[in-house]
């Protein structure tokens, strides 16, 4: 796709895919070292998923509210995760009931290693773009994006 020229607006059909093609490059590069770290299987919605379980665990049910998906979606992707050995199912010492999920080391590991990774690739942009420059292009996206489109709090789910 060629650029538009400076100053020159691009046509409409270029910013969802740019905005996509910056999110795949992202993505496409964590999950490149995430594999060379002990996690081959990862998707990106399994860290979504893991984050919904958080530190302190969940059930199916509380998963699927907080990806916006229904219990059997989300007790599928559950199954798969319990499989790669990122999370476990324990009885819940608050309700002997059901079951809650919670992060195995494992999944901790990957989570964490996300993490620095995300970080590291928003410090390459900031080398190649300039700090003022990818401030304001969050700030710009925080404003357009939705409030409750995605949470943004998964650093304090780190935090204790």
């Amino acid at each position: 796709m060629a650029e538009p020229e400076e100053g020159r607006a691009g046509a409409g059909f270029e910013l969802p895919i740019l905005l996509f093609a910056g999110f795949r490059s992202i993505i496409d590069e964590l999950h490149h070292e995430l594999a060379a770290h002990g996690h081959p299987d990862v998707r990106p919605a399994y860290g979504f998923a893991l984050q919904a379980v958080g530190l302190d665990g969940a059930s199916a049910s509380e998963i699927g509210r907080r990806l916006g998906v229904s219990k059997q979606a989300a007790g599928k992707t559950v199954e798969k995760l319990e499989g790669f050995g990122y999370v476990e199912r324990v009885d819940d010492p608050e309700d002997g009931r059901r079951k809650l999920v919670r992060l195995t080391a494992r999944g901790v590991d990957m989570l964490a290693r996300s993490a620095e990774g995300f970080d590291r690739i928003r410090a390459e942009w900031v080398r190649a773009l300039g700090a003022e420059r990818v401030r304001a292009l969050e700030a710009d996206l925080r404003m357009m994006a939705p409030a409750n489109a995605f949470r943004l709090d998964a650093e304090r789910w780190f935090a204790g």
